[in-house]
């Protein structure tokens, strides 16, 4: 009887690992890591600049719903602008954005039931997210951002049920 070649068994590099850590499972580069934050930090004075952009855009998409009404054009452009602020508040220093942009998002993310949203609940999470830059309330530490937000999110929440 012959034994037959039970084949080969080639092992492809694991690329994301070399990437990551040299092939150390988990580990990263220090010196990537420090090379980031020091970018993210040269970058940090612009970051008021930026904010007041982002701010100026979810303005105006709410100015397109007020002109237009709420169509479903309009509070997309809402929607995006607030999701926008969802995920760059943090990065700009006010995790307090970040929460209230989030508030907002939860309760216009639906495309079916955008429409429906009430504006005056818009208005509310607009105008907080321009009263904690005003104001330079950054987190949901502060009292009275911790009282602001989680009103917004209790109010987001009843609608939603």
């Amino acid at each position: 009887m012959t034994q037959q070649n039970p084949g080969q068994m080639i092992q492809p590099a694991n690329a994301l690992r070399l990437k990551v850590g040299g092939g150390r499972l988990g580990a990263i580069d220090p010196a990537a890591i420090a090379k980031a934050e020091a970018a993210l930090k040269s970058l940090a004075s612009n970051f008021a600049q930026w904010l007041a952009d982002e701010i100026t855009k979810l303005e105006a998409a709410r100015q397109q719903v007020r002109a237009e009404g709420p169509t479903p054009e309009a509070m997309e452009n809402l929607y995006l602008r607030a999701h926008d602020l969802k995920g760059l508040g943090t990065t700009y220093g006010y995790q307090l954005i970040t929460r209230i942009a989030g508030s907002l998002c939860r309760m216009i993310d639906d495309k079916e039931k955008r429409t429906a949203a009430p504006l005056e609940l818009v208005d509310a999470h607009i105008d907080a997210i321009k009263a904690a830059v005003r104001d330079d309330i950054k987190s949901d530490d502060h009292p009275v951002g911790s009282v602001l937000v989680e009103e917004l999110e209790r109010r987001v929440k009843a609608i939603a049920a």
